[in-house]
């Protein structure tokens, strides 16, 4: 059965949490958004390695259960890690996975409004094998 229209009416807005590259990338679209003071929010994060766990747990919570206005939430699965260090250590083993540091709740999602998609980074292909929606469509199709 479909959701009442009262159910999505006002949910206008894209939020994303994701690299530097992703966000810039959506904000030149046009998709920016902060709202009226006096609690501003905006619709977007930008994570790097110095953003806590805690910090995307709460704008993950922000975006899914307390704003009305946000239809999408766009969540990049990685991001290159840019601590100093050895360019084998950059290259192979400082990826921050943004989408997987968060991975339960990601999971656990499970509502309609927002739509949770995950995307790929510029420097990181997207892994079907991690999506939360991919491995919902798996287990509908029996795979």
């Amino acid at each position: 059965m479909a959701l009442p229209q009262s159910a999505y009416k006002d949910r206008q807005f894209l939020a994303v949490i994701g690299d530097e590259d992703s966000v810039t990338g959506v904000l030149l679209a046009g998709v920016g958004h902060v709202t009226d003071p006096p609690d501003s929010q905006k619709n977007y994060l930008v994570v790097d390695h110095k953003t806590e766990t805690s910090a995307i747990e709460e704008a993950f919570d922000s975006f899914t259960q307390e704003r009305k206005d946000i239809a999408i939430l766009l969540i990049n699965q990685h991001v290159i890690d840019t601590q100093p260090g050895t360019i084998a250590e950059i290259l192979y083993s400082h990826w921050t996975q943004i989408a997987d540091k968060i991975r339960s709740r990601v999971d656990a999602y499970t509502q309609a409004f927002p739509s949770l998609l995950e995307i790929p980074s510029k420097d990181h292909p997207y892994d079907p094998e991690k999506d939360s929606v991919m491995k919902r469509v798996k287990k509908l199709f029996g795979e």
